[in-house]
């Protein structure tokens, strides 16, 4: 169940979200969907094509952002790091950070020795290997088979490769150690792609730092949207106090 509205949400507050590999809106939308009225979303998908390294992708939110007075941003999976870039950057606007699902190093270290194997032609078997049991037991009308579906026909595996790479190679230790603003980091309960270990670091790195889990693996905020939601509702109504 949400939190219900109440008086001291007196005029809508903007959440920036930012996705994680795929780069669109897909994965947030039965978030979007449960979030209260006074929380204003905007979605601040990835091009498809060109450089996407942690700077360019900064400097796109930036320049979306640019009539946008303050917000909150949420950033998950692939895009926590932005979402800490993002409030070094406009401190003057960024009133809260959010972690989803993320981490501010390569969330299982062994894997950036291996960063030279994230090429096309990999990522695509292993794209391709998670998607094939959910569209062989999964029906078509399936909302995440369709999910899936769209991101795989909107997003080239070449594009998703790359955004790995840049990954692999992030440090973000020190702009959360140095992060101006109270964070709060939602986890799933059984992510087996970040592990709990990226969620002590994060407390480790920032004490006062919220955690909180809800049921679900990596896409625990997809899946379990109400829980994630509340979550969301809760810090920004106590930011907002």
């Amino acid at each position: 169940m949400l939190l219900p509205d109440d008086a001291r949400a007196k005029k809508p507050v903007t959440l920036v979200l930012l996705p994680g590999l795929d780069g669109t809106d897909v994965f947030f939308r039965p978030l979007l969907a449960a979030l209260p009225e006074w929380i204003t979303p905007v979605v601040v998908q990835f091009p498809t094509a060109g450089a996407n390294d942690y700077p360019d992708l900064l400097r796109l939110i930036r320049c979306a952002l640019k009539n946008t007075s303050d917000c909150y941003v949420l950033g998950w999976s692939f895009a926590g790091p932005l979402a800490l870039m993002l409030a070094d950057a406009e401190p003057n606007k960024v009133r809260g950070v959010i972690l989803a699902s993320t981490f501010v190093r390569p969330p299982r270290r062994i894997f950036a020795l291996f960063r030279w194997a994230a090429v096309t032609p990999t990522v695509w078997m292993i794209r391709a290997g998670k998607r094939l049991p959910v569209w062989l037991f999964r029906g078509s009308a399936d909302r995440l088979r369709q999910d899936k579906t769209e991101t795989w026909t909107r997003v080239g595996t070449g594009m998703i490769a790359a955004r790995i790479r840049t990954l692999l190679s992030v440090d973000a230790r020190a702009l959360l150690r140095d992060c101006p603003r109270r964070v709060l980091c939602i986890a799933g309960s059984h992510d087996g792609i970040v592990p709990h270990h990226n969620v002590e670091e994060i407390v480790r790195l920032q004490p006062s730092a919220a955690v909180r889990l809800i049921a679900g693996h990596h896409f625990a905020i997809y899946t379990n949207p109400n829980a994630a939601a509340a979550a969301i509702t809760e810090y920004m109504r106590s930011q907002e106090e």
